[in-house]
């Protein structure tokens, strides 16, 4: 519940729907033609090392994760906005999604097997194990925007606040659990799975679901303050 009903919790709920906007700027892949097949291919791919158009992907994971960044701490400094540890722990995940997103943006993988020249399927060389920064860091972004969405809606469910995640936020996190569930068996097991359709249905629920928690931030500021649960 809000305690304290300033300008900030304002900016902040809109930082957070920006951020889902942000999100989604793979979206633009249809937008010119492209050898990776939106259905097979990880988003990742898009923003490879030497991809045409990456600048553009990247740009817009750096917005997503400032905007995360800032709502994070909005939210939080000078003292938390919202009471209850399922809310505070939404935001503070809410931060870690940022940083790891920005973490994401700057570290690419650096080819795409079958699409670049002389890219091994396996990484190799000095250090290996180097190239797989970017699968921990996709990773932990991952980990941290579903620890945001749940301890949310707990809030959400638990308490007054952010109502509008009781139902609404409630629908599109069951289509991100089953994308992402989709996604992992895709990619693990033999076979075409669609895993591509997967992710960009979970990263698309992502971009619903952080707008719709930005506009229940902005509502909350003009309902009265309610104890947390």
């Amino acid at each position: 519940m809000p305690r304290n009903r300033s300008g900030r919790v304002v900016v902040a709920g809109i930082a957070v729907a920006l951020a889902g906007v942000c999100y989604s700027s793979w979206v633009l892949e249809f937008l010119w033609p492209s050898p990776l097949d939106p259905l097979r291919t990880f988003l990742s791919e898009l923003d490879a090392a030497h991809r045409p158009h990456r600048e553009v992907y990247v740009a817009g994971d750096i917005t997503t994760s400032c905007c995360a960044l800032f709502a994070s701490v909005a939210l939080l400094v000078p003292r938390p906005a919202f009471r209850g540890f399922p809310a505070i722990t939404a935001v503070v995940a809410l931060g870690a999604f940022g940083m790891s997103t920005l973490a994401d943006a700057l570290m690419p993988i650096e080819c795409i097997p079958g699409v670049d020249a002389g890219c091994p399927e396996e990484p190799s060389g000095f250090l290996p194990q180097l190239h797989h920064i970017h699968a921990l860091t996709s990773t932990l972004a991952v980990f941290s925007i579903f620890t945001a969405m749940i301890a949310a809606t707990v809030a959400a469910h638990r308490s007054g606040s952010w109502p509008e995640l009781r139902v609404v936020g409630t629908i599109v996190l069951g289509v991100i659990v089953v994308s992402t569930v989709w996604m992992l068996a895709a990619d693990n097991l033999s076979g075409d799975f669609r895993l591509g359709l997967a992710q960009r249905i979970q990263v698309g629920g992502i971009t619903a679901w952080l707008m719709i928690w930005g506009w229940a931030i902005v509502a909350a500021r003009r309902r009265p303050d309610v104890g947390s649960v």
